[in-house]
């Protein structure tokens, strides 16, 4: 009997207006619509986190986890490597990006990361929840 294949689902902070727009991007990004995403606050999300040890309040970094099929696995990527995972969860495009800044030294990236984290609500203001441009992108998101 086969396995369902990997479900990758990114977790991220959905009251962050930067968080929300990068969302947004990687829709785009990923026409085969392989990548589902959760809201650091919502129920899926918070259950992931605890079950893994994570912290549940803290939502200074997103979580990348390669197959929400087997959540006992304690297999997760935060911060830049977990942004280059999802970025090549998305398929070309994406692999192309995730390749040009993964030639990055990882301690840069997370360096330059925790900075636009601490600051990303005093540039970019919480997300005013709005209408995804396309509505059957609903699907992707998980309560």
């Amino acid at each position: 009997m086969n396995s369902p294949p990997a479900a990758p689902v990114l977790l991220f902070d959905g009251e962050c207006g930067l968080c929300n727009r990068v969302v947004r991007l990687l829709l785009r990004l990923d026409a085969g619509g392989r990548l589902k995403y959760a809201p650091l606050q919502g129920r899926a999300a918070q259950g992931y986190l605890r079950a893994h040890g994570l912290p549940t309040e803290d939502f200074d970094s997103l979580v990348f986890v390669p197959d929400w099929n087997h959540p006992t696995k304690h297999e997760y990527l935060l911060r830049t490597e977990g942004a280059l995972a999802a970025l090549r969860a998305c398929g070309a495009l994406g692999e192309e990006f995730a390749a040009l800044l993964g030639a990055i030294p990882a301690r840069w990236r997370d360096r330059l990361y925790r900075l636009v984290a601490k600051w990303r609500y005093r540039i970019f203001g919480e997300w005013k929840p709005r209408p995804l441009p396309r509505p059957e992108w609903a699907e992707r998101f998980l309560a």
